[in-house]
């Protein structure tokens, strides 16, 4: 049986002077740990057993020491303890994350829609999206702040999306439902986007079939409605997530989707309006859906089933 854990033992020579640098940017890139000066620690996974070869043999190479070992810890610092380290360097990568975003969805915030600053603020939010994947790919053990910093980037793209604007040509919407019709999002589906597709295939429309694009300028083809975007036909609107809008749009009086409701507004709008105690267990599903599934049409295959269980517990309940 494999040991659980990799060590990298290593003495960087005084030159060249960038080598350190360079070292010690690699070995956080692969998510390492130092348990003590110049002993750096890693899960036991193929993933990174290439990269940190890799490392030790160019400090070899530049005349410095290095030596990698598979290990297991008898005393002084147990298993949990190293994942306990390793979540936490996780934590403070997931929190600046999280600062960035906040700090882009705050600017953006009911402010004028400027081309130049959305511009910006689009190209800020791609990168944090690949840091986001990056730092969760090195995430073995589930650091707390993951469900953060995936929310308020979620937030982020919403700002710079335009999810609230109302602007521009939309497709006439009947008082009756659309049959079979092309419903068009953004990609990258969470929680709005995903329990809102759930909704319209089991109430609204259930021929419905999904695109995802990326533009906010997108024009839709006959029988084609938006939602979750900017002018789309169903959008945010009168401080309505775009899963409540749907509801009040198609009069939906199912009671059992007042509290599925609650919880995909403040999950959206990270505005604990109402403080659904589910709202961190769904958060926390959801999250893990989007790490599992890259694709779109997964993830919302994957959250109907379980928006449906989540329906089924409230309905069980209402009676």
């Amino acid at each position: 049986m494999a040991a659980k854990w990799l060590l990298l033992i290593h003495a960087i020579p005084a030159r060249p002077d960038y080598l350190r640098v360079k070292m010690g940017r690699q070995l956080r890139r692969l998510g390492a740990v130092a348990i003590k000066n110049s002993v750096y620690v890693l899960p036991n996974a193929a993933s990174v057993k290439t990269p940190l070869v890799a490392i030790a043999r160019e400090i070899l190479e530049q005349g410095g020491e290095a030596v990698i070992c598979e290990a297991a810890f008898v005393e002084g610092l147990s298993d949990g303890g190293i994942e306990d380290l390793l979540r936490e360097a996780r934590d403070v990568e997931y929190s600046a994350i999280a600062r960035e975003a906040r700090r882009i969805a705050s600017e953006l915030k009911g402010r004028t829609r400027n081309e130049a600053r959305l511009r910006k603020a689009a190209q800020a939010v791609e990168r944090l999206r690949v840091r986001l994947d990056e730092i969760v790919a090195r995430d073995a053990f589930g650091a707390r702040g993951r469900e953060a910093a995936a929310g308020l980037l979620s937030l982020a793209e919403d700002r710079v999306q335009g999810v609230e604007v109302q602007d521009g040509p939309k497709q006439r919407v009947s008082d009756e439902p659309p049959k079979a019709a092309t419903w068009v999002t953004r990609t990258g589906v969470m929680v709005d986007r995903i329990s809102s597709a759930w909704l319209i295939r089991r109430f609204i429309d259930p021929a419905a079939k999904f695109k995802f694009v990326r533009g906010r300028s997108y024009q839709p083809a006959k029988n084609e409605f938006r939602f979750d975007m900017s002018a789309a036909e169903f959008t945010h609107h009168d401080g309505r997530c775009t899963f409540e809008e749907l509801i009040e749009r198609f009069r939906l009086r199912d009671s059992a989707l007042k509290p599925i409701a609650e919880i995909v507004h403040d999950l959206d709008f990270e505005d604990e309006k109402y403080r659904r105690p589910e709202a961190a267990g769904v958060e926390r599903m959801i999250v893990g859906l989007a790490i599992a599934e890259k694709g779109d049409e997964a993830r919302i295959t994957q959250g109907a089933a379980l928006f449906d269980s989540l329906y089924e517990s409230f309905r069980r309940r209402a009676r």
